[in-house]
């Protein structure tokens, strides 16, 4: 028996067992194959290990799906994404221009066609934004689950969203985020105390802040200094 004569349950489930690259591959071997590849069956959970693997066609992208991670973790993310903009060097800030809008841009495309997406994980995606998460948030409402880990640039923000917008939301964590605050975890668990929030080491952070910012704490504690 050929493969194309099994019925498209049957396909579907051979295809369930191949990564992405191998699926777009035998899906070029004929149009048969083809139209597995291209069911909305075949797309409820996808896992990227890299914003550059959002640039390939190897994927389908539409409302069946229901889970979607996206991790990096690689030394550039701490060396050198992780960084303040106003402490990068230039050729810093040419690597990162390389990338930065690559998961900005992808969650925006989720939010016009992934409305029924109920877990989202996001991993070392260090350029992201409150803005994007937000999004997907409004875009999203039957978000289960919100997973956030060492993406710098997320505030308190999104915990407001997270009370706002995340009615269906059951889980939420914001781990090795610096700049998620004690007082935005302790609103999120005052305003919903059934959700399970977790944020590891998060509050613990040392938060971001700008250069005129911290020289005004340094000349607050001189004067502190000065008149004990």
């Amino acid at each position: 028996m050929h493969l194309t004569q099994l019925n498209q349950q049957c396909l579907l489930h051979v295809f369930s067992f191949l990564d992405k690259d191998n699926r777009s591959s035998l899906s070029q071997t004929c149009v048969r194959l083809r139209e597995v590849f291209l069911d909305p069956c075949l797309w409820t959970r996808l896992h990227f290990s890299s914003p550059s693997q959002l640039r390939q066609d190897n994927f389908i992208l539409g409302p069946s799906l229901r889970y979607l991670t996206i991790s990096w973790h690689s030394s550039r993310v701490q060396q050198v994404c992780n960084i303040e903009d106003w402490l990068k060097s230039s050729f810093q800030k040419d690597i990162c221009s390389k990338h930065q809008s690559l998961v900005t841009d992808f969650l925006q495309q989720v939010c016009h066609k992934c409305p029924n997406l109920l877990l989202l994980s996001l991993s070392g995606c260090a350029h992201i934004s409150d803005q994007d998460v937000l999004s997907v948030l409004r875009s999203c409402p039957r978000l289960r689950c919100l997973f956030l880990e060492n993406c710098v640039r997320i505030t308190d923000s999104v915990l407001e969203g997270v009370v706002t917008y995340g009615s269906s939301l059951q889980e939420v964590r914001v781990d090795f985020c610096r700049n998620v605050s004690q007082s935005g975890l302790q609103r999120v668990r005052e305003s919903r105390p059934e959700l399970s929030l977790r944020a590891e080491r998060s509050a613990r952070m040392i938060p971001d802040s700008l250069p005129e910012e911290r020289e005004n704490i340094r000349k607050t504690l001189q004067k502190v200094l000065v008149f004990s």
